[in-house]
C-alpha cells in the first residue's frame, strides 16, 4: 500500500509529449518549438533557461492557449490526464487559472491600473469558485497574507500605482493562486525586480510551493535562479532542448557547449571590474531557415564537420541526463564525429573557449544546490 501510494505522489501532473509550435506569416514558416519532450511532477520545479528567442515562453503559453491564431500548435499535453492540445476556447477557460496559473514578467503591465488590487484578485476569485462578494473579499486578504504582503486589509483597497514593484508581483502571485492551481508558470517572473526583491520573491515561491505542492515551471535568463531554485534544468536552443538534467547533475558535469557558455557568461565576484563580460559569438540562428547539422555549430568552438553535416540526437545516458551534442564537454566524441579540423568563430564576437567554464566554477554552482536538491 505505502509502495503504491509513493508512486502516485510521485506520478506526472503534467506531460509534453513531441509539442511543437508553428507560426506563419507571408508564406514564411517559423518553428518556434520543436519537439518538446518533459514530465512535471507535483512539488517540483523545472527551469527553462536558453537566450531569447530560443521557444521558452511560447513553449509554456502553448500550455494554456494564449498564443495568437497564427501559431499551430500540435503534439500532445495532458494536465492530470486530460489532453489540452486541440481544446476549444471555452473549454481552456475552464482550466486557466483553476488548473493551471501563469505570472508574468511585468506586474505593472499584468494588472488593471483603474481597479483596486482587492477587485482583481476578487474577480480571479469568483471566475471558477462562485461566492458572494463579501465571502471573496475574505479569501482575498487570506491570499495577501499567504504572498506575505504587509497590511493585506489596507492594500487591498489600493491600486497598482500606490504599490512597489515587488508589493505588485505578490499581487500578481496571489491572483496566480486565486483557484489553488496545480500547475504555476512563473514566466521571468523576477526580471524586473532589483535583486533583493527578487530573492525575496523567489523564497515567497518556494514557500507556497512547499504548503501547497504545486508543480512550478520557472521561465529565466538567470542560471544562477535556476541553480538555486530548481529541482530539474532544461536548456532550450533553436526550439529545442539541447540539455535536461537535475540541477545538480546538469551544474556539476556540464555537457553541453551551449549550456557551458551559458554559465561562463554569468559574472563572477571576481571578475576585475569595469573589464570585459563574457559573451556568446554570433547570433541565434533564424528559425525560419534554419541551418544543416546543429543549429548551435555556427558558433560552438567545438564544431568539427559532422556538426554541420547532421544534427545530434537528444539521448539521455543515464536516469538524470541527457543532452544534444556530438562533442559533449565532459565526453569523449561520438563514433559518428568525423576528425575535422574545429571550425573557427569570429574572436570579435567573443566566443566561448574551451576555458570559459572552469571545474572551479562549476563547483561552486554545485555546492550551492545541496540542500535544496534533497527536497
Amino acid at each position: 500500500m505505502g509502495q503504491n501510494q509513493s508512486r502516485l505522489e510521485n506520478a506526472p501532473i503534467l506531460t509534453v509529449e513531441n509539442l511543437r509550435v508553428v507560426f506563419s506569416k507571408h508564406g514564411r514558416e517559423v518553428q518556434a518549438v520543436n519537439g518538446l519532450n518533459y514530465q512535471l511532477s507535483s512539488g517540483r520545479t523545472l527551469a527553462i533557461i536558453g537566450e531569447s528567442g530560443s521557444g521558452k515562453s511560447v513553449g509554456v503559453r502553448s500550455l494554456m492557449g494564449l498564443l495568437p491564431p497564427s501559431a499551430k500548435v500540435t503534439g500532445s499535453v495532458r494536465l492530470n490526464g486530460r489532453e489540452l492540445v486541440g481544446l476549444s476556447e471555452k473549454a481552456l477557460m475552464s482550466v486557466r487559472g483553476k488548473e493551471i496559473a501563469m505570472i508574468f514578467q511585468d506586474p505593472a503591465a499584468s494588472l488593471n491600473p483603474t481597479m483596486n488590487v482587492g477587485s482583481q484578485i476578487m474577480e480571479a476569485i469568483r471566475l471558477h469558485n462562485p461566492m458572494k462578494k463579501r465571502e471573496a473579499e475574505v479569501k482575498a486578504i487570506e491570499l495577501l497574507k499567504l504572498v506575505r504582503l504587509p497590511s493585506p486589509e489596507t492594500r487591498i483597497r489600493q491600486y497598482p500605482h500606490q504599490l512597489s514593484g515587488g508589493m505588485r508581483q505578490r499581487i500578481v502571485i496571489a491572483i496566480a493562486l486565486a483557484s489553488d492551481p496545480k500547475v504555476l508558470i512563473a514566466d521571468e517572473a523576477t526580471t524586473a525586480l532589483d535583486v533583493t526583491t527578487q530573492a525575496q520573491i523567489m523564497e515567497l515561491l518556494v514557500d507556497i510551493q512547499e504548503r501547497l505542492g504545486t508543480a512550478v515551471i520557472m521561465i529565466s535568463h538567470d542560471i544562477g535562479l535556476a541553480a538555486n531554485y530548481a529541482h530539474d534544468v532544461m536548456v532550450m536552443y533553436a526550439g529545442k532542448v539541447v540539455e535536461h538534467a537535475n540541477t545538480k547533475s546538469l551544474f556539476s558535469n556540464v555537457q553541453m557547449p551551449y549550456t557551458k557558455a551559458l554559465l561562463g557568461a554569468v559574472p563572477q565576484l571576481t571578475t576585475i571590474p569595469h573589464s570585459r563580460l563574457t559573451v556568446i559569438g554570433g547570433h541565434p540562428p533564424d528559425l525560419s531557415n534554419l541551418p544543416t547539422g546543429c543549429p548551435f555549430a555556427p558558433r560552438c568552438p567545438r564544431a568539427t564537420n559532422v556538426c554541420t553535416a547532421e544534427e545530434p540526437p537528444l539521448e539521455r545516458q543515464n536516469d538524470q541526463h541527457s543532452y544534444a551534442c556530438w562533442h559533449p564537454v565532459g565526453g569523449q566524441p561520438l563514433e559518428a564525429a568525423g576528425t575535422a579540423d574545429v571550425l573557427k568563430v569570429d574572436a570579435q564576437d567573443g566566443a566561448c573557449s574551451e576555458s570559459s567554464t572552469s571545474t572551479q566554477e562549476r563547483a561552486v554552482f554545485a555546492s550551492s544546490l545541496d540542500e535544496r536538491a534533497k527536497r
